[in-house]
Parts: C-alpha cells; sequence; structure tokens
C-alpha cells in the first residue's frame, strides 16, 4: 500500500513481487511522446466526498498485509504498513497528487524552493507556523539537521537501509526565524523534494539507539491527523487514533485499525464485519461481484440445493433430515447408507447457508479499480548462458507481444490494457515517455533473424544426454526433474514449454488472444545490457536488429533450436503460492509466444518464501517475473535497480537491486547527470535517454501496470483505490446517512 514518494523510496529496497496498441516510433532520443504531459491510464478511485458529508467518529478497520517489524521507514525491513503508518502520523514535506507528481504539502510547508545556485545549492524551507510535534514542540531544523546527520551514511552506528539524497548535504541551519531551514548542499541534487518525506523528530534521530531500536516498535512522538496508539502483535493489528495537537482539518474518524488479514482470507473478513476496507484479488472481486448482481436481481426462481434437492422447503412436514433419510432410502440405500447420505447433505446444506450469509453480507461492498503505481516485468538474467548475449536477450523480448500480455490481466478486470512504455515512469508522470521504440514491438521473424545471427540454429544437431534431461543452455544450478516435487532446491515443480510432446503444457497455457472474452482471466494478482553500439540503424537502437541479410528460416518454430550441442531452454522461475496464479497465466502466455520462434521455456514453481531470496537475487533463473513500483524520483530511486554490476572486493559482483545483471556506462553516466542537473526539462530528458538505452539492453521487459482492485463498504468514503495520490488520511470516514458521495472532497 504504498501511496506516496516516500512509501515507493521505501519499498523500492525490496522488490514489489506479489505472493503485479501500437508502439511508439523508434527513437534513442529519450522523448518517444514529446513533452506533452502524459495523464494515468486509470483515474483513482475512492468515493470522493466533501468534508461535510462525511460523518464525525467511527473506527475504519482496514486490511493489511502484516503488523510492521519495524515503525522507521528508513530500515531494511521497513515494509507497506510501515509506510501507511507514516503517511498518517509523520510530516511530509511533499504528497504526491493524481498524476503522481510532487507537491507542497501545506499542512507542514509554506514554501521551499531554490534560492541560491552557486557557489552552491540551497534549499529554504519555510515551514506552515501552526506545525507541531504532539509534544508541544515547534517542528524545526533541529529535527531537519538529526535526520540528516543520521542519514549521510558518515555514522555507520545507524543502521540504515539507504542514505540516497542525505549524503550530498553539506550543512542544515536555521533561517531568518524559528520557521525557516536552509539546507545547503555540497553537491547539487535535482531530487532534493524527495528528502524529509517522512520527517522523525529529533528525538528518533538523535542517536543511533533511538533510530536502531526505540523507532522500531513505537513512536512517542508524531505530527500528523493521527498519532500512533498501539501496535498488538498478539491481535496482528495497530491502531491510530486522533491527534488532538492536530492543526490541519480535523480527522473525520476517531480511529484507523490497521488489520493484518491474509489476502485469501480477506473476503471471508469482510462478510464477518470484521473489516470495512481491504486490497483484493480477482478471485474476491468476482465473488463480491455475484453478491451485486444477486442483489439487483428480483423475482428469480429459487436456487437448487447440492445434489439437485431444493435449496428451500419444497412444502412437506418432514424435518431436514427425515426428508434426507427418505430420499436415500427411496433411492435403494440401506439405512447406514442413509446415514451416511444424512451427514453428507446435511454437511452441503450448512455450507449453502453459509455461502447464502457471505453474499449476503457483501452486498454491502463494493470494488473500487484503479492501477496500482507499479509495473510486472519480465526480467532477463544477462549474467551467463545464452541471456548473456544481447541479441538472445532482444529476440525474446522481439517476440513477445506485451499488449495482448496486458490483456490477459487487466481486460477481465474493465481496467485499460495498455502495456507500460518505459522502465523510469508510469503514465502521467513527468519522466514517462513511451521508449519502447528503442527496441522495437512485436516482430517473430526479427526474433527468429536475431536467433539466428547468435547461432542458435532450427534443427541443429542436440547431445542425447541433453534431450534425455541433461542441462540445456538455460542458466546453470541444481533443477528440478520435469513434473517434480520438492526438488533438492526447492522446485515445486519444472516442466518444459517447446519440446515435441504438447502435453507439457498446462492449462494456462493457451492462445494469448484468450484475453478478449475475459473467460481466463487471472483469478489472482500476483506477488517485485552489455555493450551499446554509437551508430544508429534505422528504425531503432544499433544492435536491437540482426544484420541485414540474416536469414529466418520459415520453419523456426517448429524445431529445437541448438548452438554446440545444446537446446536453447530457458528457466523459467515462478513463485507457486495461491496468490501469484496470475503470474502463472501470463508465463504461459510468455512460453507459447517463445515457442514460436523456436525458444523453449523450462517452468520451474518454487515456493513463495525462495522465489526472491533464492532465485532471483542469487541469479538462479533465466526469465522471471516481479514488480518494482514507480517513484517520483526516477533519478535517485530507479538507479539500484539499472545500475552496471561491478566486482566487489571479495570477488563477488556487487548488483545493488540490478536482479537482471544488466548494465551500461552509459546509463550510469545519464542517471549520474540527470540527478545532478538543477534544470528539471534537462533532467527529464536526461532519464528519458537513460530509459531508452536500457530498452535496448533489453535486461528488463516492462508488461503492464498492476490492478489494485481495492473492496470497500458502500459508505466508506474517500477511501479505495487510491492510484498514484497519497491518502488524505483526515478525510477518510463514513458517509452521513442520507448524504450522497460528491466529485471530490473539500474543506468544512
Amino acid at each position: 500500500m504504498s501511496h506516496n514518494g516516500v512509501g515507493l523510496r521505501a519499498v523500492m529496497r525490496s522488490v514489489a513481487f506479489l505472493t503485479a496498441g501500437a508502439l511508439a516510433v523508434p527513437t534513442l532520443a529519450g522523448c518517444g511522446s514529446g513533452d506533452e504531459a502524459s495523464k494515468p491510464l486509470a483515474e483513482q478511485d475512492i468515493a470522493p466526498a466533501a468534508r461535510d458529508r462525511v460523518a464525525d467518529g467511527g473506527t475504519l478497520h482496514w486490511a493489511v498485509d502484516a503488523v510492521p517489524e519495524t515503525l522507521n521507514t528508513f530500515q531494511a525491513d521497513a515494509d507497506a504498513t510501515t509506510t501507511t503508518v507514516a503517511q498518517a502520523v509523520l510530516p511530509s514535506m511533499y504528497r504526491l497528487d493524481a498524476n503522481g507528481r510532487p507537491q507542497v504539502n501545506p499542512d507542514y510547508l509554506e514554501s521551499a524552493k531554490v534560492v541560491e545556485t552557486e557557489p552552491k545549492q540551497v534549499v529554504l524551507y519555510k515551514l506552515n507556523q501552526q506545525a507541531v510535534w504532539s509534544d508541544g514542540r515547534e517542528i524545526g531544523a533541529a529535527d531537519f539537521a538529526a535526520q540528516w546527520r543520521a542519514l549521510s551514511g558518515k555514522d555507520s552506528a545507524y543502521w540504515t537501509a539507504r542514505n540516497a539524497g542525505y549524503e550530498r548535504i553539506e550543512k542544515i541551519e536555521r533561517g531568518a526565524n524559528d520557521l525557516e531551514v536552509r539546507v545547503t548542499f555540497a553537491r547539487p541534487y535535482a531530487d532534493w523534494r524527495s528528502l524529509f518525506s517522512p520527517l522523525y523528530p529529533k528525538d528518533v534521530m538523535g542517536t543511533p539507539d533511538a533510530f536502531n531500536d526505540s523507532a522500531r516498535k513505537k513512536l512517542k512522538v508524531t505530527a500528523g491527523p493521527f498519532q500512533l496508539k498501539k501496535v498488538d502483535r498478539k491481535d496482528d493489528e495497530v491502531t491510530l487514533t486522533r491527534n488532538p495537537r492536530w492543526w490541519g482539518h480535523p480527522a473525520k474518524l476517531n480511529e484507523i485499525v490497521l488489520r493484518a488479514v491474509p489476502r485469501d482470507k480477506r473476503t471471508a473478513a469482510l462478510a464477518a464485519g470484521e473489516i470495512e476496507l481491504a486490497e483484493i484479488d480477482p478471485e474476491a472481486l468476482g465473488r463480491i461481484s455475484l453478491a451485486a448482481r444477486a442483489a439487483t436481481r428480483s423475482g428469480s426462481s429459487p436456487v437448487a440445493g447440492p445434489g439437485g434437492l431444493p435449496a428451500h422447503g419444497s412444502g412437506s412436514n418432514l424435518g431436514a433430515a427425515d426428508a434426507l433419510r427418505s430420499w436415500a432410502e427411496a433411492h435403494g440405500d440401506d439405512e447406514e447408507a442413509a446415514d451416511e447420505e444424512i451427514s453428507a447433505r446435511q454437511k452441503e446444506r450448512r455450507a449453502l447457508a453459509a455461502y447464502r450469509r457471505e453474499q449476503a453480507a457483501l452486498k454491502g461492498f463494493e470494488v473500487r479499480r484503479s492501477l496500482e503505481p507499479a509495473y510486472t516485468q519480465l526480467a532477463l538474467n544477462g549474467a551467463s548462458g545464452p541471456l548473456a548475449d544481447e541479441r538472445v536477450r532482444r529476440a525474446v523480448a522481439r517476440a513477445i507481444d506485451r499488449k495482448a500480455l496486458a490483456g490477459v490481466v487487466l481486460s477481465p478486470l474493465g481496467l485499460p490494457a495498455v502495456p507500460v512504455g518505459s522502465h523510469l515512469a508510469l503514465s502521467g508522470q513527468d519522466a514517462y515517455a513511451d521508449n519502447s521504440g528503442a527496441l522495437g514491438g512485436q516482430d517473430a521473424k526479427e526474433a527468429r533473424a536475431l536467433l539466428a545471427d547468435a547461432g542458435w540454429v532450427p534443427g541443429g544437431p542436440v547431445d542425447k544426454e541433453k534431450k534425455k534431461g541433461g542441462k540445456a543452455a538455460g542458466t546453470e544450478g541444481k533443477k528440478a526433474g520435469r513434473d517434480s516435487d520438492d526438488g533438492e532446491d526447492g522446485d515445486e515443480g519444472t516442466y518444459v514449454v517447446g519440446e515435441d510432446d504438447k502435453n507439457n503444457h498446462t492449462s494456462d497455457d493457451k492462445d494469448p488472444k484468450d484475453h478478449r472474452d475475459g473467460a481466463d482471466g487471472p483469478r489472482h494478482l500476483a506477488q517485485d545490457g552489455k555493450q551499446y553500439a554509437n551508430t544508429l540503424k534505422q528504425g531503432g537502437a544499433p544492435g536491437a536488429y540482426a544484420p541485414k541479410g540474416t536469414a529466418a528460416p520459415a520453419d523456426a518454430a517448429t524445431k529445437v533450436l541448438a548452438k554446440n550441442g545444446k537446446a536453447l531452454t530457458l528457466r523459467f522461475v515462478l513463485p507457486s503460492g495461491p496468490g501469484s496464479q496470475s503470474l502463472r497465466t501470463v508465463a504461459g502466455r510468455i512460453s507459447s509466444m517463445l515457442e514460436k520462434v523456436g525458444i523453449r521455456t523450462e517452468i520451474s514453481k518454487v515456493s513463495d518464501e525462495s522465489y526472491f531470496k533464492d532465485h532471483i537475487a542469487s541469479g538462479q533463473y533465466d526469465l522471471a517475473l516481479y514488480s518494482w513500483p514507480a517513484s517520483a524520483f526516477p533519478a535517485t530511486d530507479a538507479r539500484p535497480i539499472f545500475a552496471k554490476p561491478v566486482p566487489a572486493a571479495d570477488g563477488s559482483l556487487n548488483v545493488e537491486q540490478n536482479y537482471t545483471r544488466v548494465g551500461t556506462d552509459q546509463v550510469d553516466q545519464l542517471f549520474d547527470q540527470a540527478v545532478s542537473t538543477l534544470d528539471e526539462g534537462k533532467s527529464r530528458s536526461l532519464i528519458r535517454k537513460a530509459d531508452s538505452r536500457i530498452w535496448a539492453a533489453a535486461g528488463s521487459i516492462p508488461l503492464y501496470q498492476r490492478p489494485q482492485l481495492t473492496a470497500a463498504k458502500k459508505d466508506v468514503v474517500n477511501a479505495g483505490a487510491f492510484g498514484f495520490q497519497t491518502p488524505v488520511f483526515e478525510d477518510m470516514g463514513f458517509l452521513k446517512k442520507g448524504a450522497k458521495a460528491s466529485a471530490s472532497p473539500s474543506g468544512d
């Protein structure tokens, strides 16, 4: 539930994988959409209501994934709930608007701007004179300075996850009065708006002990519309209560209870009245939508009960048990068998009754839909094996129909099925431009030509032992045998797509166009280049196409591609948990697309617990699907994801967060330039150029923006599928009786 730049920066420290038309004219200028502002593909859906229509009081029970291990967003194990708490109880100098762009937060700032650039950059913050901590002390320069010292990286006693931006600060001092804070930078920093959001009190940041330990479990001093009341690990709840010292619009709710509820249990929790707000998966969407349709249906016939028995009484005076015994004996069963039949039928009746109770309860809910500020990508491990060759990576990319894959996930949910065109921003954000043309769109013929140029020959000789299950040309390492369970490396099952035995395809491996009918849409949401030539080739990036004249055999898709006696088989690693069905569906489509150009995939399903740690982070995969959150500050936050890996002192490879192991010096240089220029237009252009080169390197292929589905009680307003925008916690609440939601919330 990351909804602002702060949350995205916190979540960026760990991959956000879920347990998520015509392409632009090819260009390397990094501005495929020019400088025209883009718009979000989907608006937020929060049932907006003016504050005077929202009742005063009440408690909102909001489902979260877990009670946070820490309340300090700057620690490595901070999670989405950490961010939600911080948003509600701590100052943020900036918050994101509906387009994912940072805006001054007037509750804390009157203004913030660069007042000097020479000899050094100076930013002057003018604070809201009413802004105070919950202990009555004014928010001021001492808090800014304490946070800078803690996060600057100069004192190793502070266990910080990242210090991006703070290490560029030279000094912080009081301005002309207590309401002014002057921040002087040693080096220019374009993303200065990312700093001090959230801002912790000096009590937390002032000493390593307070930073490392005290702020993990409690926050004694806060400064938001809510304050932290209790973290209850026994009942898996975090309770927030109104802050009596809050100077802004008073919170409408008395309390917000963040309750840890597993995603597969949330529909039942909604029906039981345990929660009023919860992010859900498409299966839950189906159950709630069914209840809504039932609520509008009138005059319908009685529903048949289990085994063809009437769901309601048929006019007989017999009791339920007698009726079941009579039915069983009438069908030739003896008395003992009849008793068994009675037991089975009674269980069915109880299940049916429970189902009806759930459906009746769910009629009071609706599903609010938008797109999450995160995208799902296909990651290609370029460290070794066939994908170490740029031509093979590009061939994989050119074989994929990204629009069809977006449709598989988003069309059944009624959301726009538009593929993501950037690694570094999403539509609506300042830095967004569709730069996918730097690589090129789907073209099976071109994909085959790239493979041929890389030496992968259709129908070439394959070592016999390779065909019998030995190592193929993909990532080396232990692998579970086909259709195995719980292999040595934790694989729960492996099968190969593209071998002669077509029975290897699972039910997920249907034609990618099947999504048009929405019949097999996702049931669950999923769980987060080597070199660049200097000359352009017409229509795209240098090297993105095979050399002119390269033959592409027409029957390439029907024969095994081989090179040096090894078949071209890529290991596709996927999580196996119940929340990952969407990823497995998408993987099935991708495998079918790759098969058409002669690439086989060996799909390995592994436990959710080992998926990232033992496979993605360690590089034990060829292909994988996981998601990254979008950031309002890509020059800072995206750099570790795409930085070129460098050898560490111990001989290992330091990949930071670049789990594809694909990077270039030019991309690194463009990031460095973008973060160091104070010209916003120039910085934006440099980010777009970096994105073009990331596309050309083909280390990762953005597919689709992740869907955001939120079930909400119908009278809950100003909450739901937030999209990019930071939630306004003080406006959340329950609609007054007789009132209707308005176009947008406003002041009292």
